[in-house]
């Protein structure tokens, strides 16, 4: 293991613990390296890629905020490394479509409807029932809808994944939104589709909650894609 994978595996397994938290300091270099028994030139080394990824921030000189302090989780680091990517990359249209499918298709087949967070999937949808929301609005209650709903299958990864591809695309959805014709209709569309898909979930019909995620996915996207 590379040594800021073990650290990276230590901080996870302190978090999950309580032992430590966001804003915590992590201990003085010489303890830690001695504890994850790796070099001193390693540990700096990890504690610069960690930094890099957001996951720490160091600081030199004396007081409360010098030292090494935890600023976001390991789940977080991951979004703004894959914010980057895309960023840095070319992601077009159907890209969005062909890993929104993989992604959600899987969470609805894994779900498991005593971990879903209906009544919030509920609230959110109540949001969007207002026919005068505008497709500003409208949108980030969609994407937050339809993590929300990845979370009941258990695997951190894929909600993660789903968040960070939600904050990377806002601009290119909404874009894509507003060149519709009929975006008061589309809307209505979407919200009726909510609803079926949420449904599904919560009676744990797991088969028809994909075949619906899987249409309303599809169906939006040749919509949007003209």
């Amino acid at each position: 293991m590379k040594a800021h994978e073990a650290v990276m595996e230590w901080v996870t397994e302190e978090l999950r613990s309580g032992r430590l938290h966001i804003g915590d300091h992590l201990p003085g270099e010489r303890a830690l390296a001695e504890a994850l028994q790796v070099s001193r030139s390693s540990l700096r080394e990890a504690l610069r890629v960690l930094e890099a990824l957001g996951t720490i921030r160091t600081a030199t000189g004396s007081g409360p905020r010098s030292g090494t302090i935890i600023t976001a989780s390991p789940e977080q680091a991951l979004t703004l490394a894959l914010n980057l990517q895309l960023a840095t990359s070319q992601v077009e249209h159907n890209h969005v479509y062909e890993m929104r499918l993989l992604l959600e298709s899987w969470a609805a087949e894994h779900s498991d409807p005593g971990r879903g967070d209906w009544e919030r999937a509920g609230l959110l949808l109540d949001r969007m029932d207002d026919p005068d929301l505008p497709v500003e609005e409208f949108l980030p209650l969609d994407a937050e809808f339809h993590v929300l709903l990845s979370r009941a299958a258990n695997n951190p990864l894929t909600s993660t994944l789903m968040d960070a591809l939600r904050v990377s695309i806002a601009d290119h959805t909404l874009e894509r939104a507003q060149a519709l014709p009929d975006w008061t209709r589309t809307a209505e569309r979407l919200r009726a589709e909510h609803r079926g898909i949420l449904e599904s979930l919560r009676a744990g019909d797991r088969d028809t909650a994909v075949e619906r995620i899987r249409a309303h996915i599809r169906g939006y996207y040749f919509e949007t894609a003209r």
